[in-house]
């Protein structure tokens, strides 16, 4: 029997994580609510793309550890692990071939463009998939409360030079 209640998310619900991947590259997630999140990517191959109300699965896998999966209108599929007792973060990013191909496509703040986003889905290729599987160390966490829409609402390029510490 676990010694955690599982289904309780009220101490993730809020967190606004800022973390690096072992390969440099740089992103940030703000956990809207129990089904939904935002997010900002400020380096890597889609480097300043953004989105806000993504649907998720986010459930609690142990003491500070909690799960984060999605299906991205792009086709890509993502699934993180999130351990803030340690501050590590395991990510896993399954990119559809068009996507590796031509990376620019998605730069951009994603809902106003789900339709052509889909678009190049179905264009394609899909295939192969090009999996991403990196560690990375959370640098920055704060808590937001839930439903804050101010806490990603511009893209990286648009942020301070001393993001996230002119936060602190």
């Amino acid at each position: 029997m676990s010694s955690f209640d599982h289904t309780d998310l009220s101490e993730f619900i809020g967190k606004h994580v800022v973390y690096t991947y072992d390969n440099g590259w740089n992103y940030e997630i703000y956990v809207k609510n129990a089904s939904t999140l935002d997010y900002r990517i400020h380096s890597g191959i889609v480097g300043n793309r953004w989105v806000k109300g993504q649907h998720a699965y986010i459930v609690r896998v142990a003491q500070q550890v909690y799960k984060i999966s999605w299906t991205e209108p792009t086709g890509t599929d993502v699934s993180l692990i999130v351990n803030l007792g340690d501050n590590v973060f395991h990510g896993t990013i399954f990119f559809p071939r068009w996507i590796i191909n031509n990376p620019e496509k998605t730069v951009c703040f994603q809902n106003e463009h789900i339709a052509q986003m889909e678009a190049y889905r179905q264009a394609g290729p899909a295939y192969p998939t090009e999996v991403i599987d990196e560690f990375a160390t959370i640098t920055f966490v704060r808590d937001c409360g839930a439903d804050n829409d101010e806490v990603i609402n511009c893209a990286a390029s648009e942020l301070p030079a001393n993001f996230p510490d002119n936060l602190r």
